[in-house]
């Protein structure tokens, strides 16, 4: 697994109620890529924007789908710039690309483009979900995943893996170790949505959801170790 896409949700970079952009735990991450990046690894990332607004929340708040989708996409913006400042201040390249043009601050999404700058040892920071509403940040990482070569999309979350039930709700939920595709859409489980989940399943990129708030678990992934749950 030589290139890998990292999905991380927005709430991943927030404090303890989810909001904002905690730099502690930014820097967390960063420390996690470059272990990835030092073990030859070239790494990517999806970033949410759920701690700053979430598009289909903002739906029931009255705002029309279409610019609340917008809106959460430049939420994600916002996310990404932070991570690269902190990324950079902590000694890791990093450049972040958009579907659409914002020629100040960012990179319009090239495939070469970013393929050269991770075989350099950078870390391409995806943002701006798809660029068209009605699709998740999940989509997006299966779509980037797809276009860039990814051997693995990780799936970073606050849990330890895929389940049968809700976790947080029913504590003898199973967690799986391995789980094919097709039995995540037949059983509806809500890992990721079924878009991501079928542009996985049709370019054969296998997904690993793994807690990456427990302490060394990108590294121990990274060094073989069967971490989270394994969806191919």
């Amino acid at each position: 697994m030589k290139r890998i896409m990292l999905k991380l949700s927005g709430e991943a970079l927030g404090d303890k109620s989810g909001r904002g952009v905690d730099a502690t735990t930014t820097v967390s991450i960063c420390n996690q890529v470059k272990e990835m990046i030092a073990k030859g690894k070239e790494v990517a990332v999806v970033i949410g924007g759920g701690n700053i607004f979430r598009g289909i929340s903002g739906e029931q708040e009255g705002y029309n789908r279409v610019s609340g989708d917008f809106m959460g996409m430049l939420a994600t913006i916002m996310n990404a710039v932070a991570m690269q400042n902190i990324f950079e201040a902590n000694g890791l390249k990093a450049m972040v690309m958009t579907p659409f043009r914002l020629e100040e601050y960012v990179e319009l999404f090239h495939v070469k483009k970013a393929q050269k700058f991770m075989k350099d040892g950078g870390v391409v920071i995806c943002a701006g979900g798809t660029g068209r509403p009605f699709f998740t940040t999940d989509t997006a990482a299966a779509l980037r995943s797809a276009e860039l070569g990814i051997d693995l999309l990780i799936k970073a979350t606050k849990v330890n893996g895929v389940y049968d039930c809700d976790p947080e709700k029913n504590p003898d939920a199973k967690l799986y170790e391995e789980i094919n595709y097709k039995d995540i859409l037949k059983d509806g489980l809500k890992v990721m949505d079924t878009a991501a989940i079928a542009i996985c399943m049709d370019n054969s990129i296998p997904i690993r959801v793994l807690n990456i708030f427990e302490k060394g678990n990108i590294l121990k992934l990274v060094n073989g170790e069967n971490i989270g749950t394994l969806i191919k």
